[in-house]
This record gives structure tokens, sequence and C-alpha cells, in this order.
């Protein structure tokens, strides 16, 4: 069942009355955009509060948009999260129907930016091909790899599966970086090709299994690694 606008409406204002019971009712403008993923955000703006929800959640059972009112205006006037509201978000979007949901409109609508292998002190190709030959007996098909377009500090490197892309930030292409550092931050983007994503089950998504973890650990320098990717 596709949630009205009136009904939507509803749930957003006995959330708001919930977390506020107090404050005077604003009005909400809450509209489903065609996002890459199952983005919601939630701003205030001239008194009004403005919801964007993704499209992806259109057809969301009524208590998982309930959950999603909630959190978003916990967030916003920084109340706490309710458990059960919490939960329930979670396992809906984690579900099998709604994660392949996502994947799908993360490929085809999303566009990945994609710079350069290059650096000026570090070539990601070379380094790739290096840990693939040390460590994975050079079975591991190379995805693409690039530079991030930024020098960014909180995400250091990840694993794009839909884009098939392993993105490294641009920190890591500077001379007082040692060659461990950028080896070691590699060596685990690989360990998501050879250990994908699965689902535990209470139904979430296990990123870092333990036999990612086992092996993640075998690398020579990991702790040195760890110790300098803390410092940055």
């Amino acid at each position: 069942m596709v949630v009205s606008s009136p009904e939507l409406q509803r749930i957003f204002e006995v959330a708001y009355r919930d977390l506020r019971p107090r404050a005077p009712m604003p009005p909400f403008d809450i509209r489903f955009r065609r996002f890459v993923s199952l983005n919601t955000t939630i701003r205030l703006r001239e008194g009004k509060l403005l919801v964007s929800l993704s499209d992806l959640l259109q057809s969301a059972p009524e208590s998982v948009l309930e959950a999603i009112a909630h959190i978003l205006i916990a967030k916003l006037y920084r109340k706490p999260i309710t458990a059960a509201h919490s939960d329930r978000y979670r396992r809906y979007t984690s579900s099998e129907a709604v994660s392949r949901q996502a994947e799908h409109a993360r490929q085809t609508r999303g566009r990945k930016q994609i710079h350069t292998a290059v650096g000026h002190f570090y070539d990601l190709d070379e380094v790739f091909e290096t840990i693939n030959r040390r460590f994975f007996h050079g079975l591991l098909g190379r995805p693409i790899l690039t530079w991030s377009g930024h020098h960014a500090r909180r995400m250091l490197g990840h694993y794009d599966a839909a884009h098939n892309t392993i993105v490294v930030s641009r920190v890591f292409d500077a001379a007082h970086v040692p060659r461990f550092a950028i080896e070691y931050l590699m060596y685990h983007e690989m360990l998501h090709l050879k250990h994908p994503v699965v689902r535990a089950r209470t139904g979430r998504r296990c990123i870092h299994s333990r036999e990612f973890q086992a092996e993640e650990k075998l690398f020579p320098e990991f702790e040195e690694a760890k110790a300098f990717l803390r410092r940055l």
C-alpha cells in the first residue's frame, strides 16, 4: 500500500507531538524524491519542516514510515531515538527485497566520480597488483581504482560494490605516508572483494565477517598501519 500525502502528514505530526508535546505544530512539506539510495532528510526552513524521502520507501508499511518520522524528528531536535523505531527501520531496510532494490537504484541512478589511479607519490594500480601477488596469488580481478576528489580524512578508503570501484583518499598520496600504510588500506579494501557483504541470522548486513577480520590481521604491519590511520 502506498501511503497518501494526508496519511503521511498525519504520521509525521503524530511523531512530532510525541517528541515535542508542548511545542507548536509546524507545517510539513513531505516529498518522495528519486534519490540514488534509501536517503531520508529533514530540514527546518523559515518555520517549516522540509522532509525528503527516497521514492524507494514509498511502498513501505505504515509502521516503517512511523519509525522514519520518529528517527528524523528526533535527530533534528536532538532527542533520544526509541530502540523499537530504530530496530524496525533497520530490519526493513536490511531485508533482502529492499536491499536488492536499493542496490539496483545505486547501479542505475548513481554516477561514480572517477579521477585517476596515478598520484604524485603512489600509483594505485601498482599498489593493487603488488598486494594481489603478495597476498592473493594474483587471483583477484582488478576493479576500478581511483584517488578521491579531495583530501578526505573521515572516509580514508572504501569499496563500492555497485560500481566495482575502490576509492582511496588523497591524504595517502604524500611523501610522509609510509608504504605499509597505503598497502594496508588497499589490502583492507581488497578483502571486501574476497569477502562480500553477507547477512547474519538477525537480518543485519555483516560488512566485516569473522573471516574478514581474521585475514585482515595477517597483514604484517597491521598494528603499525592501524596506529598511523588513527593519527590521520
